[in-house]
């Protein structure tokens, strides 16, 4: 009985012990981010991209991809309230930010209490259900990339009148641009609509949203974005659902090899649009989001995870968005991955965003 007590403290005391070494890490890791960021007159984060980025825009749309009620965001900040993330807190982009020393969350551009310092601090243009193919946002009704590229241009005439156009030119310049999406283009289109199914084969489809990809970020560039950060697709087959739909017990092999040729296609098109790009201060890199999570699945331990394959809303197998709505949830959040059978919990989106920070640190400054 004694021995088994000592082991209980020593485990409690081990795991303390790590806990206490990854915050120093972290709070090192971003006070030399934001000692290079300031260096290099780094201003904000500008956000474009689907549900994986959106802080509550389709608040304001007609659309059924909302998240704006409990169980999400019951460990939003300190009052733990609904935002529109689809999470049970903050998600990737906020972390960024706050390690930039921004702020502690992103607003979202469409948000009616967003701020003039808000606005000098970053948006996100991001709508839940969006994607690089503009089908994928019609489906949802949601805001495609294009659309949110216009709300970039409404943003700037924002800037404008509240600092003049000298200055609001050198917010934009300076911004980091964080694009994130791709996973509605397979998940709620290709493989559920028959419109692209029947015009492309799935690498044929690749290629097209390759392109897609490269007009958003070629207005982006226009538009004066310096510095763009792409993050790839997740390993589609390990979310919940998919494997649920699938009737797979394991992550389904077919739609993660879609994702891993997806996210090596956007490598090759940003080393090539490296190599073409007539402005030598212009820089665009990939996120491997993908290798992040998968490795997080297999190895959940590593990460202090003990639920790898399932959701923290109700069953944790097909529940998202409103089938979550007012569900229990499991009682510790940073035991999961995932949060509903698609998304991410905010423990995840915290390791997403220490790889975010750190390729930032080795690759953009």
């Amino acid at each position: 009985m004694k021995t088994t007590s000592v082991l209980i403290v020593a485990a409690i005391s081990l795991t303390i012990t790590l806990c206490l070494n990854y915050a120093r890490a972290t709070d090192n890791i971003n006070h030399r981010l934001r000692h290079i960021a300031a260096k290099h007159n780094t201003t904000c984060i500008l956000v474009f991209g689907d549900s994986s980025v959106d802080p509550g825009n389709n608040n304001r749309l007609s659309t059924p991809a909302k998240s704006n009620f409990l169980p999400y965001g019951k460990d939003f900040l300190i009052n733990g309230r609904p935002s529109g993330r689809f999470c049970n807190g903050r998600l990737a982009t906020d972390f960024i930010a706050e390690a930039l020393g921004y702020t502690d969350s992103v607003r979202a551009f469409l948000d009616p209490a967003i701020t003039k310092e808000d606005l000098l601090h970053g948006v996100s243009f991001a709508s839940s259900g969006s994607g690089y193919d503009e089908l994928t946002a019609n489906i949802s009704s949601v805001l495609s990339i294009s659309k949110q590229l216009d709300y970039l241009r409404h943003y700037k005439i924002h800037l404008k009148n509240l600092v003049g156009t000298k200055e609001s030119e050198k917010i934009v310049e300076n911004a980091i641009f964080i694009l994130s999406m791709g996973s509605n283009d397979f998940l709620q289109n290709y493989y559920v609509e028959p419109t692209r199914s029947h015009q492309y084969t799935v690498e044929q489809y690749v290629t097209y949203l390759i392109s897609c990809m490269r007009n958003a970020i070629k207005i982006m560039n226009s538009l004066g974005a310096k510095t763009v950060v792409v993050v790839g697709v997740p390993p589609l087959g390990c979310m919940p659902l998919v494997k649920t739909l699938r009737g797979d017990t394991k992550c389904d092999s077919e739609l993660n090899r879609v994702a891993f040729l997806f996210n090596s296609e956007i490598k090759k098109e940003l080393k090539m649009m490296e190599r073409s790009n007539s402005s030598p201060s212009s820089k665009s890199v990939f996120l491997d989001i993908y290798s992040i999570i998968l490795n997080a699945v297999e190895n959940p331990t590593k990460y202090g995870f003990t639920e790898p394959l399932k959701g923290c809303c109700g069953s944790g197998t097909y529940e998202y968005a409103d089938t979550c709505k007012g569900l229990s949830t499991c009682a510790d959040r940073t035991k999961y991955i995932f949060w509903d059978a698609v998304h991410l919990t905010e423990k995840m989106y915290k390791i997403v965003a220490d790889a975010a920070v750190e390729l930032l640190i080795g690759h953009i400054f």
